[in-house]
């Protein structure tokens, strides 16, 4: 008699995204894969800006870095994608790396074991940047370190904002979801802008329901800042891509941390 198919690791939970609005569906294809529902939050949207010259100057440097794939997809709705000899294109993680490749990058290169902007730091082409030029493709307020570690690197950044985050109220009846969810439940949180506005719209009996669940980080700096917040089950995740966080609590799960 042939044996049943054991169930998925993560059969059974729920996972809260707070990916922007429109964003949710790479969580939900990370989450079904292992047998986990979700519940869609999102407390931002993402809006185009025109970057122009900026853009422009920004692809041109001989170290071209993208912060997201949210980057990607604005910057290569404004101006085709492609390499010139001797450039060297970066990317925080492997979901941007992976927007890049679909956008016709061929050879980009990624952080190996995290991907938060510490790994991206730390990659070789960013190490003697005194008087290079860096096109950094990004959005005003997030990843400030990259910009700022790199002008302390002696570069010249080349800063392009293609696209902005705007605030989004969800709507009392998807918040109060939040509480009718099983213990079998878990917060992702790959951004501190989407967490806190998320946070700080609960009362304290919803935020004290939250703390008793589960929480992934998408890096060691977010998970310090759960930690402030008094969650104690936190999980860091190797970065923010869904599949990432997804699997930092599947592993959690299946050594029997969370029951």
């Amino acid at each position: 008699m042939a044996k049943a198919n054991p169930a998925p690791v993560l059969a059974g939970w729920y996972v809260i995204s707070l990916r922007p609005s429109g964003a949710h569906g790479p969580v939900r294809r990370a989450a079904a894969a292992l047998g986990a529902r979700v519940l869609p939050v999102s407390t931002l949207r993402l809006v185009s800006l025109d970057a122009g010259v900026a853009l422009d100057a920004a692809l041109a440097c001989p170290v071209v870095v993208f912060t997201s794939p949210a980057a990607v997809r604005f910057a290569r709705a404004q101006r085709p994608l492609a390499a010139q000899p001797g450039q060297a294109w970066l990317a925080v993680g492997s979901g941007t790396a992976t927007a890049l490749r679909q956008s016709g990058i061929a050879s980009v290169r990624m952080p190996a074991d995290r991907g938060d902007s510490e790994g991206l730091l730390a990659l070789p082409e960013l190490q003697s940047l005194r008087g290079r030029s860096v096109g950094l493709v990004t959005a005003p307020g997030g990843r400030g370190l990259i910009a700022e570690t790199l002008a302390h690197r002696g570069a010249r950044v080349h800063l392009a904002e293609v696209y902005r985050r705007e605030p989004l109220v969800p709507r009392p009846a998807r918040l109060a979801l939040l509480g009718a969810l099983p213990e079998s439940s878990a917060l992702l949180v790959s951004s501190a802008e989407a967490f806190d506005a998320l946070w700080w719209r609960l009362g304290e009996p919803m935020r004290q329901t939250l703390r008793r669940r589960p929480v992934v980080a998408s890096s060691p700096r977010l998970a310090a800042r759960l930690a402030e917040e008094a969650f104690a089950a936190i999980v860091v995740a190797d970065g923010a891509a869904p599949n990432a966080l997804l699997a930092a609590l599947a592993a959690d799960v299946a050594g029997g941390r969370f029951r």
